[in-house]
């Protein structure tokens, strides 16, 4: 299930391994800042909003049903032992799981253009 939008910004800033700095140097804002946005203690301003999904290079519906448990259900990533078979059951599944949100995003692009090409013409 998808959770708050402040969590799941979080969640895909760790997924592309941005640093919370980052974001607040794209965004002019202070690192501080930036950290009670994903903390959700202020308000996000849909500019901000907007200026995030440029930087994930994502669109904003795909970062409200973001989905955190297809990238973070394996305590096998937590883990600093050795690789061993049922972690690497765990990343096959992980990896099955990344493979159908890509194909379900890819669908979700397809259906949008498809959109825009019959409400605007093909280019």
């Amino acid at each position: 299930m998808p959770g708050k939008i402040n969590e799941n910004i979080k969640s895909i800033r760790e997924l592309k391994d941005y640093t919370q700095e980052y974001m607040a140097l794209r965004l002019n804002i202070t690192q501080a800042g930036y950290s009670k946005i994903e903390k959700g203690t202020i308000a996000l301003s849909c500019d901000k909003l907007e200026e995030i999904v440029s930087i994930f290079e994502m669109d904003l519906i795909s970062i409200i049903g973001f989905e955190r448990g297809l990238y973070f259900k394996s305590d096998c990533l937590k883990s600093k032992s050795p690789v061993g078979q049922d972690n690497l059951s765990n990343i096959e599944v992980l990896y099955r799981d990344k493979i159908a949100l890509l194909e379900r995003l890819l669908d979700q692009t397809d259906r949008e253009l498809k959109t825009y090409k019959d409400r605007y013409g093909g280019l």
